[in-house]
């Protein structure tokens, strides 16, 4: 894979998401805030994304959460795992999330999260 290039909607199926020691997040009513500490950036996610990155984290596979959401939300899990997979990169890129590879490889984004 070339650098910073993104994986693909299979390629993150299998992985596991987590949120790395330099960002923290705290949902709220309107919108779930995470702050990335290393770049000092803090973002806003809607009720639906602050589930999604919820659910991401929790544990199990990409595709298991994406299951979980699609069962929640009562909607197709192709869905989900769509909206879920383009939340994933957005995250990715900013550096607000990691993803697992079953290989063990670890995809940790931009080192420069500038958005």
């Amino acid at each position: 894979m070339a650098p910073h290039s993104m994986p693909t909607l299979d390629e993150v199926l299998v992985c596991t998401a987590h949120v790395p020691e330099h960002v923290v997040y705290r949902p709220f009513a309107k919108e779930t805030v995470v702050l990335n500490l290393r770049t000092g950036k803090y973002h806003g996610l809607n009720p639906t994304a602050g589930s999604m990155l919820s659910e991401l984290e929790r544990g199990g596979t990409f595709a298991e959460a994406a299951a979980r959401l699609a069962e929640l939300y009562k909607r197709p899990a192709e869905e989900i795992e769509r909206d879920a997979y383009e939340l994933c990169l957005d995250l990715l890129e900013r550096g607000l999330i990691e993803l697992a590879h079953p290989d063990g490889r670890l995809e940790t984004g931009s080192s420069d999260a500038s958005g």
